[in-house]
């Protein structure tokens, strides 16, 4: 009887270790004061007192992308996914007045196919040079039986660090504060379920372009405005948009008045309600509208700070303002 391997059982440990060797110099691109270790080892270490922390406060993601995915399998497009996975993570970590410093992968798929791998794993590297923080590690996890041979599935974990008294928790956000909206690239991550059901498989191909432009990581823009002016809260608009993020910064007796028409919907989002007529205040709490951060700053300090985001290559608009009221989120007409 001859025996079995775990090859014959669908995991190939041979092609997993060359995958690890194909992309460890790529990702010592993103290597950044602090890091201690390469790859393969049992854990990755950061040294903090590298960093320029008096007295830091971690701050943690973690995230995927969602059903962006089976748009990325479909056009058979997989270098920019992994700036998606960053973003998501990096921006979250943003929001809360951090700086990145590491991220951390999970991917998993039913066959490791390298090249499709090492392509996500540029656009990972991409990312978190965007982002300024460095890939120290993660699993690659060949799962036969648990996914299709040509699909895979990925997370990220990013760790991120401000100082003690500039951890951003909303609590300084007061009426007559003002609300600055950063464009987005796109969808970036979020309500790809309902564009699928819209869509037909041939027209998300021809939409794939549009569909897959990678998330906007905002660190270096924003962190650009903190340096020069008060930002009293930030908040990353993914899944639950306007209505489900921006109330996770509000305090206590105060709500967000937002101005429906201060900034120009892009068409994209157009496209997809009217085609599937999807109703309004859905729309706002499933897909960024073309905002992909909001930050709330003083009013004396608007159009500096949007000044400077150009600068950065930001778009941006006041798209509304801080009222005195039950904490809620109102759209209404500009």
């Amino acid at each position: 009887m001859t025996s079995l391997t775990y090859k014959q059982a669908g995991v190939n440990i041979n092609e997993g270790n060359r995958f690890v060797k194909d992309i460890s110099q790529i990702v010592r691109r993103t290597f950044r004061p602090g890091v201690m270790t390469g790859l393969g080892g049992f854990g990755a270490c950061f040294n903090l007192t590298k960093t320029r922390f008096k007295q830091p406060i971690l701050v943690s993601s973690t995230d995927g992308v969602g059903t962006k995915l089976k748009i990325a399998i479909l056009a058979g497009q997989h270098d920019t996914i992994g700036i998606d996975l960053v973003a998501m993570n990096a921006n979250d970590v943003l929001a809360m007045g951090a700086e990145p410093l590491f991220f951390l992968d999970y991917i998993a798929c039913g066959k490791l196919d390298r090249a499709i791998l090492v392509d996500v794993v540029r656009g990972i590297v991409r990312g978190c040079k965007d982002a300024g923080c460095a890939l120290i590690g993660g699993e690659t996890a060949e799962m036969p039986g648990m996914y299709p041979d040509n699909e895979y599935d990925l997370a990220g974990f990013c760790v991120g660090a401000a100082e003690r008294d500039e951890l951003l928790t909303g609590s300084t956000i007061k009426q007559g504060q003002v609300l600055i909206g950063l464009e987005s690239s796109g969808l970036h991550s979020n309500g790809f379920s309902l564009v699928r059901k819209i869509f037909s498989e041939s027209e998300l191909r021809g939409l794939a372009k549009q569909l897959l432009k990678p998330t906007r990581i905002y660190v270096k823009p924003v962190m650009a405005v903190r340096k020069k002016y008060p930002v009293h809260g930030i908040a990353h608009i993914t899944g639950g948009a306007f209505y489900d993020k921006l109330p996770r910064i509000l305090p206590r007796g105060c709500s967000f008045i937002v101005r429906k028409g201060s900034w120009p919907i892009p068409e994209l989002f157009q496209a997809i309600q009217g085609r599937g007529d999807v109703e309004e205040r859905e729309m706002f709490r499933t897909f960024n509208m073309g905002i992909g951060m909001v930050l709330v700053v003083e009013p004396g300090h608007a159009a500096a700070v949007q000044r400077l985001l150009t600068r950065q290559k930001v778009k941006s608009w006041v798209i509304g303002e801080v009222s005195g009221s039950r904490k809620k989120v109102e759209i209404i007409e500009a």
